[in-house]
């Protein structure tokens, strides 16, 4: 089964159970600061599952684009991916543990669906601790479905628990299944060990507590299924193949990139990881580009991440290859052609995409040349090193100010009979990684995850100030994007220049008066078409599902969102502006707070 023929069977299985097809989303999480990108299938349909309404039912099932980017330095095994496409379903406070179970095992072994052999079939459940009971539930669920004993692990909570997002909110336990691939394993083998013996395919997780404050958990008055299955996985095992990059959602592009390099995949394990990372991170980069609300390569946030992917696909390219050629442009080409039915955004962005791919690996093959002339400068001083060591301090400042790898640095060291003092080097790195990690976690706390009073305060203005923008300064101000958090929100809009003062005294003035007029704050439910209609503003260039919820503020304002929002805008208190800046080139951003936030 190919993943195409997977995608249609899942979304048709469970439209058959009276599920609701919704779209995916993008890429890039909209007015949600706690990721940097959509993580997982669930990320979107947060304010869903924490008891908003969804506009097309409780009972959902979709197909969505996602990136992690915990484990980027481990791509290049046979598993680890930095995109991959997620399979899920939902039951916002309908069905819950019997009936999802059932449902996961008839999709999994039903003839009619994927046939996988039962006897194949693993499963884990929570094993409880000092917080929350066993999960006898599930585990009697997959008992009476002929699962026997021997097969069911409970494990603990770093296994078996999802959630809560943040601090506090909706959790629970899970249950996952896990296919025997009849690769021996070590002594250890059991799922969720890492050993190849077993591998998941599929989570249902059931969000069935609320965490509070101090720690307790209280039964949530909804309780909500989350699943996910992912595609690439899932085909590796109907496909009987023993890793991802063996079926077709690699092999193209694996295909690809031998004929630049005039390898093989297969037949040399250190080139093998080397095409494997290529393929991956290029892969990732040409969706993250493809997306309707795509990045560009910078030094922060989404676009850091994306300049280290593209960086390190060419590094290992020109391992490869042995000279400084241009190629990555060619398997994106192929990346876009693999996927533009299922995601028609690749096909409309195509030229963005190898636009900026083709300037990234320029840029960064013009760093490595700086980089080895910095080199050459220093050479003379590390060569009188006596210990014939180049201090770590030393190739992290390369690394740093230049962009150069550390591993160039050791091959030109490694040409004068120079070493380089790794460890030094990888103790300056993770120094760097923790301050970047406490700058990300300044940057990206809180969020509408948390949906916090003021947080929900905060995306209502949201509102008031994209309208008052387009009274302002004209219709072509459009949202570029949305950043918000407790203390205060940051509006991305396209606008050809600097505000004047008096704009923004005028921007401010407005939302001000619509504060004061303490209009009501509703919504309504109709088609997309009937919202373009209707005069609601929205990012129609972007994936919306066919039925979306239309927020009015009083008549002052209208938008296509997914909430949350307060009820009525006396509630604000009072909106102050506390910068106006460029974002970047065509759109503006400005700060702001509401009620007595101080700005930051």
């Amino acid at each position: 089964m190919t993943a195409n023929e997977l995608r249609r069977k899942y979304i048709e299985f469970f439209v058959e159970k009276g599920h609701a097809q919704i779209s995916g989303k993008s890429l890039i999480p909209e007015n949600d600061p706690t990721v940097l990108f959509t993580t997982a299938g669930m990320h979107p349909l947060v304010p869903y599952l924490l008891g908003e309404p969804h506009p097309a039912g409780d009972r959902l099932v979709n197909y969505q684009k996602c990136i992690r980017t915990g484990d980027i330095e481990d791509v290049g095994d046979q598993s680890h991916l930095t995109f991959f496409e997620m399979l899920g379903n939902w039951s916002l406070g309908d069905y819950f543990k019997e009936e999802a179970i059932r449902m996961s095992y008839e999709f999994l072994t039903s003839s009619a669906w994927l046939g996988i052999p039962p006897e194949r079939l693993s499963v884990t459940v929570f094993a409880g601790d000092e917080e929350v009971s066993r999960d006898d539930e599930s585990a009697s669920v997959w008992r009476a479905l002929g699962i026997p004993e021997e097969r069911i692990y409970y494990l603990p909570r770093s296994d078996n628990w999802w959630g809560p997002a943040g601090a506090t909110g909706p959790c629970g336990p899970d249950s996952e299944m896990f296919y025997d691939t009849g690769i021996p394993g070590s002594a250890e083998s059991r799922p969720g060990v890492n050993d190849g013996k077993y591998m998941e395919i599929w989570n249902d997780v059931f969000m069935q507590y609320n965490k509070q404050g101090d720690g307790s958990y209280v039964p949530l008055s909804q309780q909500n299924v989350d699943t996910g299955m992912g595609i690439e996985r899932t085909v590796a095992v109907l496909q009987g193949k023993k890793s991802v990059y063996e079926t077709e959602v690699f092999q193209p592009i694996l295909q690809n990139l031998g004929d630049i390099f005039s390898v093989s995949y297969g037949n040399d394990e250190e080139t093998d990881r080397s095409l494997r990372i290529i393929s991956d991170h290029i892969k990732a980069a040409t969706f993250i580009l493809g997306d309707e609300n795509g990045v560009s390569p910078s030094n922060v946030g989404q676009g850091y991440i994306l300049r280290r992917l593209i960086r390190r696909a060419v590094r290992h390219g020109r391992k490869l290859l042995g000279r400084e050629d241009m190629f990555l442009h060619q398997p994106a080409k192929t990346i876009i052609e693999m996927y533009r039915d299922a995601y028609p955004e690749l096909g409309r962005n195509a030229d963005k995409v190898l636009d900026e791919v083709v300037g990234e690996e320029k840029r960064f093959l013009d760093t490595l040349q700086k980089g080895e002339h910095e080199f050459e400068k220093m050479l003379p001083k590390l060569l009188e090193e006596p210990s014939g060591v180049i201090p770590g301090e030393v190739a992290f400042r390369l690394y740093d100010t230049f962009g150069f790898p550390i591993e160039i640095t050791e091959e030109l060291a490694s040409e004068h009979k120079l070493q380089v003092d790794r460890e030094g080097f990888d103790e300056a790195f993770r120094e760097h990684q923790e301050r970047s990690k406490m700058d990300a976690n300044q940057t990206f706390k809180g969020g509408l995850a948390d949906h916090s009073e003021h947080t929900t305060k905060l995306h209502t203005a949201t509102h008031l100030l994209h309208k008052a923008l387009r009274d302002v300064l004209g219709d072509h101000v459009a949202q570029k994007g949305s950043n918000i958090t407790p203390e205060r929100l940051r509006f991305d809009f396209s606008h050809p220049e600097k505000m004047s003062k008096e704009q923004i005294k005028e921007v401010e003035r407005i939302v001000n008066e619509k504060i004061g007029e303490d209009l009501p704050v509703r919504y309504e439910t109709m088609t997309l078409e009937e919202a373009r209609e209707n005069g609601a503003m929205a990012l129609f260039g972007d994936k919306y599902d066919e039925v979306v919820k239309v927020y009015s503020v009083g008549d002052y304002s209208k938008e296509v969102c997914g909430g949350p929002h307060v009820s009525r805008t006396g509630e604000l208190g009072g909106f102050r502006i506390t910068k106006e800046q460029s974002s970047s080139q065509g759109v503006r951003r400005i700060k702001a707070v509401v009620g007595n936030g101080e700005g930051r």
